[in-house]
This record gives structure tokens, C-alpha cells and sequence, in this order.
């Protein structure tokens, strides 16, 4: 049994290891890859007739892509999905994409994507301990709930006093931007914050 985990352990920090020592060129590859993993994930998605924002299933790789190549790749994954998506190319959430997304009601999660995997990979990379399930569920906790949902609310807020006239009521806004998503964001950081735990050695 020793020697088993033993291999894991080993094959986990070589894995590691190996990503560290990649050149620029093949990181941002990687990085390019990991944004159109979010960008195919971004397709499965189940739309709510109340709010013009889905769910989706591509804050899952959000979440993984700071904690998987760091925080510079990481956060570089994330500005490549949105900006090649903000230029056109209709790999956001129901096939869109261009520049008016941004100002959509959807706009201001993009950019918390971003911010969250920025925040994840920094982590990550700092500090060994924080790729522990427990620390990572409550590190991811608040990158979901915070960083990429605020800037979503925010965007959101404005999107439909253009389109309505008025600011939304706060528990409306919640209604259409938070209370939906909750039970499928916590089982996404459940399962990113487990996966990291499988994936990234503790010692290095």
C-alpha cells in the first residue's frame, strides 16, 4: 500500500514538475487548450426563462485552469476565452460572441472569470497547503461567489436598467443572477476543489 501511494505521489509532483519546466511557447499552448476546454464547456448549458443568463458548465473550468497551469497561465487562459470570444468567435455560453457580450448580461462574469482564476492560480502556486480540499473548497468558495459573481451582478444590473428603464430591485437581481446557479456552483467547487487535491502535490 506504501509503495502504491508512493508511485502516486511521485507521478503527481513529476506531473508538476514537468509543467513548471515546459517552455513559454508550450505553456501558452496550454493555456490556449484550456481555453477552449472552457469554451466547449460553455455549450452545456440549461437556459431559465426568467433571466437572460444560463447555467453553464464552464465555471468548472474556471476554476480548474488557475489551479492547473498557475496563475500567470492560468489567468492568461481566461483573458484568451474572452477576448478571441469578444472578437467573434461564438464560443461563449448558446454559441455567441463579440463585443457587445460585454456590456450583455452576461459580460461582467467573463471578466470575473479572469479575476477568479488569477486568485486560484496565485494560491496555488504560493502556497503549498492550499491544495488541500478544505482550503481550496473555501478558496474556490469565494472566487465563485465573489469575484465572479460581484462583477456579474454588476453588469447585469446595468444590462437590464438599459433594456428596462430602471435598476432592478436587489432581490430581483439576486432572482436572476445568483439563487439559480447556487446548487450547481457548489457542486462545482466541490468537484474542482477534489480534483485539485488529486492532481497537485503538497510538497512542492
Amino acid at each position: 500500500m506504501n509503495v502504491t501511494l508512493n508511485n502516486y505521489y511521485k507521478k503527481r509532483y513529476d506531473l508538476f514538475k514537468w509543467r513548471n519546466d515546459q517552455s513559454i511557447a508550450y505553456k501558452a499552448v496550454m493555456a490556449f487548450f484550456m481555453a477552449c476546454i472552457t469554451g466547449i464547456m460553455a455549450q452545456i448549458i440549461i437556459p431559465l426563462p426568467w433571466t437572460p443568463v444560463p447555467i453553464t458548465a464552464q465555471t468548472f473550468a474556471v476554476l480548474i485552469s488557475g489551479v492547473l497551469l498557475g496563475r500567470r497561465w492560468g489567468g492568461l487562459s481566461m483573458l484568451i476565452y474572452v477576448t478571441i470570444g469578444l472578437l467573434g468567435v461564438p464560443w461563449f455560453a448558446q454559441m455567441t460572441g463579440g463585443l457587445d457580450i460585454l456590456l450583455g448580461a452576461s459580460g461582467g462574469y467573463l471578466i470575473g472569470f479572469i479575476l477568479a482564476s488569477l486568485f486560484l492560480g496565485y494560491f496555488s502556486d504560493k502556497y503549498n497547503q492550499s491544495r488541500n480540499f478544505t482550503p481550496m473548497l473555501g478558496l474556490m468558495t469565494f472566487a465563485s461567489f465573489v469575484l465572479i459573481y460581484v462583477p456579474g451582478l454588476i453588469v447585469l444590473s446595468f444590462y437590464l436598467y438599459s433594456t428596462q428603464g430602471n435598476f432592478p430591485e436587489i432581490w430581483t437581481l439576486l432572482a436572476m443572477g445568483v439563487i439559480p446557479f447556487l446548487i450547481g456552483d457548489a457542486l462545482k467547487i466541490v468537484g474542482a476543489s477534489a480534483l485539485t487535491k488529486a492532481l497537485l502535490p503538497k510538497e512542492q
